[in-house]
């Protein structure tokens, strides 16, 4: 049915008095996209990368093959007990496990064992009375809780008392073989911040453990702490490193030209 003028008038009249009425007609929309589609449309910014990284990376493999620093020895893959039950499974830390496992290093035994032994056991270990306290807390957990077994997510393993992300990934590596996220100590918080390998500078480990997973191929994550960690007990050291014995010297932003 045709409307009459006095409908279309009063139709009009709903808007504002005087401003015409607006097109209908939609607004265009930018579009993102991949692969350079789109006729002429910009593609999308690739994802940030430090400069020269896979060469610094291949240099430290390279400075690193001769797997004798002391991760290699006494790191934390080193310091469990192979022939344990699934269940159980730096050279003061390194003797300490040792002197455990010779008492017999299981979560039954741990709980047996009263707070002064324990501690006798495990010094000079840094902060050993706090230590005590959280193994023997962690222990009661691990029996309440998971039946003496670890658990199996990072969510869970920094729940327990004393578990850093540090030691959750690093124990999703070695415990259940799986790569959750990249295990960041003072190390490899260093080397990534003097090789610009972070987009800004971070301020503690777990920052750069954020910012080195935004970039790094994730099949490198396992790799990388075993990798930087020596390479930081060796050569690139917190204080004095040894540049001029550094292969990467020529294409690292930290690099003292001697």
């Amino acid at each position: 049915m045709r409307r009459s003028p006095s409908n279309v008038r009063g139709s009009q009249s709903q808007g504002r008095p005087g401003v015409p009425r607006q097109s209908r007609r939609r607004k265009s929309l930018a579009i993102a996209y991949e692969g350079g589609q789109g006729g002429g449309a910009e593609p999308r910014r690739a994802r940030w990368e430090p400069p020269h990284w896979r060469e610094q990376l291949q240099r430290i493999r390279d400075m690193r093959s001769s797997r004798d620093a002391p991760v290699d020895e006494m790191g934390v893959q080193r310091c469990y007990d192979s022939s344990a039950p699934p269940e159980t499974k730096d050279q003061v830390t390194s003797a300490a496990m040792l002197r455990l496992r010779r008492r017999g290093l299981t979560v039954d035994s741990v709980l047996q064992m009263d707070d002064e032994t324990l501690g006798q056991i495990i010094y000079p270990v840094g902060f050993w009375r706090n230590k005590v306290k959280y193994i023997k807390q962690t222990t009661a957990i691990l029996k309440q809780k998971y039946g003496g077994d670890i658990p199996s997510t990072v969510e869970e393993l920094v729940q327990l008392p004393g578990v850093g992300p540090k030691m959750a990934h690093l124990a999703m590596h070695i415990a259940w073989d799986s790569v959750a996220g990249i295990a960041v100590d003072t190390h490899v918080h260093r080397i990534s911040n003097r090789l610009k390998w972070v987009k800004k500078e971070t301020k503690s480990p777990e920052e750069t453990r954020v910012a080195l997973e935004e970039w790094l191929p994730r099949d490198l994550w396992k790799e990388i702490n075993w990798l930087l960690v020596g390479f930081g007990q060796q050569t690139c050291l917190p204080v004095k490193p040894r540049c001029s014995q550094c292969l990467n010297q020529d294409i690292c932003p930290a690099a003292k030209r001697l």
